[in-house]
């Protein structure tokens, strides 16, 4: 496909949507819907029709977060499979924002995904998904999202009933750097430019909540930051879990996180309340860790393959923990027994 063919189905593909511009300061309650990890072989690409379906039958549903692992690690990283992928997200009733994985561009470069080179996939994800001039999300209906740089235009941001939402392109593989031997420099040159963005961008979503009044704050990528803790070899997150405990300090409203990555349905308070430091080489594992938790920050890992089901998310602005979040196991997914 041409460049210019591949801009005509994309335009294309991406104004399929009805636009959607959600009342940001309504605070009105409002549910959403959490999906990640998925599609990773033709027996669970089979079971997403049903995932959908599911989602697309909840009237109360306003929007829909992807948090990434689009395909697993080990299949190919091809452009029909993005737009397969593309073509699927579209398939949602309700808005899709989609935050990238690192199965999709980071390990690209292993043979089995085709030997790509993962930041010439990370530039074809930003170009089909992610078009910095297309100021709105996927889905049948589309909701208008701020996108930061042309640069990082999978970086976004929206707000509704006054709650503000920031999606990160923070992918599993060690936030990018764990990657093959002809890419090591290139991903740590990578990794420094976007990390500085991914901060700038968290940092300037805290101070919009905070100039706003926001009830809270939701912050949604990919990867378990917490996932290689406490290997001193493995510190793509240590700087940015820095700053998003001492963001979450200063705010003092409910912050959410929500990611994917590991596989593992969970809701827990990860971050401890004494200062974190990024610095530190080791770090003790989270249930070892014997200081206070933070109680204003609450962790949600979603549902990843081989579990095909989702998670509701209920937003109350006028209620003290301001999100609720509800499994939701789609009846035509359950396994056998």
């Amino acid at each position: 496909m041409t460049q210019k063919n591949l801009a005509v189905a994309v335009a294309a593909l991406l104004s399929l949507g009805t636009a959607l511009s959600c009342p940001a300061d309504d605070r009105e309650p409002f549910s959403f819907a959490l999906i990640g990890d998925q599609e990773y072989d033709a027996s669970q690409t089979a079971k997403f029709p049903n995932l959908i379906e599911d989602i697309n039958r909840d009237g109360s549903i306003e929007f829909v977060i992807h948090d990434g692992d689009i395909k697993s690690g080990s299949s190919p990283c091809t452009d029909a499979l993005y737009f397969d992928r593309l073509n699927s997200f579209n398939s949602f009733a309700r808005p899709l924002i989609y935050l990238f994985g690192d199965n999709e561009w980071t390990d690209c470069h292993r043979p089995k995904t085709g030997g790509y080179d993962p930041f010439e996939r990370l530039a074809k994800l930003r170009e089909i998904f992610a078009p910095y001039d297309v100021k709105s999300s996927l889905g049948q209906e589309t909701l208008r999202l701020e996108r930061q740089s042309t640069e990082f235009p999978e970086n976004v941001r929206w707000t509704r009933s006054g709650v503000v939402f920031v999606g990160l392109n923070v992918p599993g593989s060690n936030n990018g750097l764990s990657t093959g031997a002809l890419y090591v420099q290139q991903a740590k040159d990578e990794f420094e430019r976007r990390n500085a963005a991914n901060i700038a961008w968290l940092k300037e979503a805290f101070a919009l909540a905070g100039k706003r009044h926001a009830p809270g704050l939701l912050v949604a990528f990919q990867a378990n930051p917490w996932d290689y803790i406490p290997s001193s070899e493995l510190t793509g997150y240590q700087e940015f879990l820095g700053v998003l405990e001492a963001e979450t300090v200063a705010f003092g409203k409910p912050v959410v996180l929500i990611h994917g990555d590991s596989h593992y349905f969970r809701i827990d308070k990860p971050l401890p309340a004494a200062p974190f430091d990024p610095a530190a080489a080791f770090q003790p594992l989270l249930w070892e860790n014997p200081a206070p938790r933070l109680e204003n920050f609450t962790r949600v890992e979603t549902f990843g393959t081989v579990n095909v089901h989702w998670i509701k998310a209920t937003v109350d602005p006028e209620s003290p923990a301001v999100f609720k979040f509800e499994e939701r196991i789609v009846e035509k997914n359950k396994a056998p027994r």
